[in-house]
């Protein structure tokens, strides 16, 4: 059945590849007083029922060299000069030396095009994520998980994304070291979208249908789409309020707006609106580029290979240990720190 059912989507998966392929080159063709490259730019391909083709395996790996929130020197701009562009154009081939030249068996992840933006956040025109009160003592309270300092007496403990339950619906999206990918399956009323990271996935009707009872809640929410013309718009409610933004966790009152559009054969538009009032003086709107990408998305058997809660839990106990038998020696001395492999100590 396993075995069927994923030969099944991987020839649905190719045919709308397909489909999608002779599209683009069909609006290539068509351009007859426009070259046809600008066809491609501007034509937009349909699956056979007839929606915008979104379908296929897209990256983010591109926004790696974007801040999150936008420098004070860039002001309200949204792009960078020309000037500026060079330097992150240089700044982004020398990240690349970098890793095509690393050694060992891990190495970051890193685009192919360098982009024009200022910060990943458009909206407000400041390129800043405007946190009330509540939403600035959330950052500064946050769980940093394995990247913290515990105390780590159980599995909740740590965070979603270290016990590889999800990163959410928009923190799924990256950009990340890796793990950037995506694919997009797209059917007759539906779209579905899988997620590189902790592999996620999210299925979104398009059928009109209402939102689940309000008292159900989930960790990606419950979506629902429709379109606006060739933008996909997404509209999900029903968060947990488990899961974090920008590294901020939001509440259960989450509104999350995502509009996806295929601008050419190769880009993808990402917008995403998240309005929180209980953390957010106002929503706010990120933006990000998804590139198509030649590669396969492999499966990220995080749950199943995740050895580090077992392996963190373990140490912290024979630490406990150690704590002990030093005081029956009449030795006092602070708690070794979990972010050193010295012999530094926390307080």
């Amino acid at each position: 059945m396993g075995s069927r059912r994923l030969i099944s989507m991987a020839a649905v998966f190719a045919f709308l590849s397909a489909a999608a392929g002779a599209a683009w080159a069909q609006a290539a063709r068509n351009g007859s007083s426009a070259s046809a490259e600008s066809a491609r730019a501007t034509a937009v391909p349909r699956t056979p029922w007839g929606d915008p083709d979104l379908s296929g395996v897209w990256t983010t790996d591109n926004m790696r060299g974007v801040p999150r929130e936008r420098p004070a020197e860039f002001g309200t701009r949204r792009y960078l000069t020309d000037e500026e562009y060079a330097k992150r154009v240089a700044q982004d081939a020398k990240t690349k030396a970098t890793e095509d030249n690393r050694v060992g068996a891990f190495r970051n992840d890193v685009g192919t095009r360098t982009v024009r933006q200022t910060s990943q956040v458009v909206d407000p025109p400041d390129g800043k994520i405007p946190l009330n009160e509540e939403g600035k003592r959330r950052a500064a309270n946050r769980s940093r998980g394995s990247f913290g300092e515990g105390p780590f007496n159980s599995h909740e403990d740590f965070t979603l994304y270290d016990r590889c339950i999800t990163r959410g619906a928009v923190g799924s999206f990256g950009p990340a070291i890796y793990g950037n990918g995506s694919v997009i399956v797209q059917g007759p009323g539906v779209v579905a979208l899988s997620y590189e990271m902790v592999h996620d996935t999210r299925v979104i009707p398009l059928d009109g249908r209402p939102h689940i009872a309000s008292t159900t809640q989930q960790y990606l929410g419950d979506a629902r789409g429709h379109w606006e013309g060739d933008t996909l718009v997404v509209e999900t409610r029903n968060f947990t309020g488990k899961t974090a933004i920008a590294g901020v966790q939001h509440t259960e009152a989450l509104k999350l707006t995502e509009r996806f559009k295929r601008v050419d054969a190769s880009t993808l538009e990402y917008e995403a609106t998240i309005d929180d009032p209980n953390v957010y003086t106002r929503p706010w709107t990120l933006a990000l580029t998804l590139a198509s990408s030649p590669n396969h998305m492999f499966p990220y058997e995080c749950h199943e290979g995740n050895l580090g809660l077992r392996n963190i839990l373990s140490a912290e106990r024979a630490e406990d240990r150690a704590l002990e038998e030093d005081l029956t020696k009449g030795i006092v001395r602070k708690r070794r720190s979990t972010q050193n492999t010295g012999e530094s100590e926390q307080p």
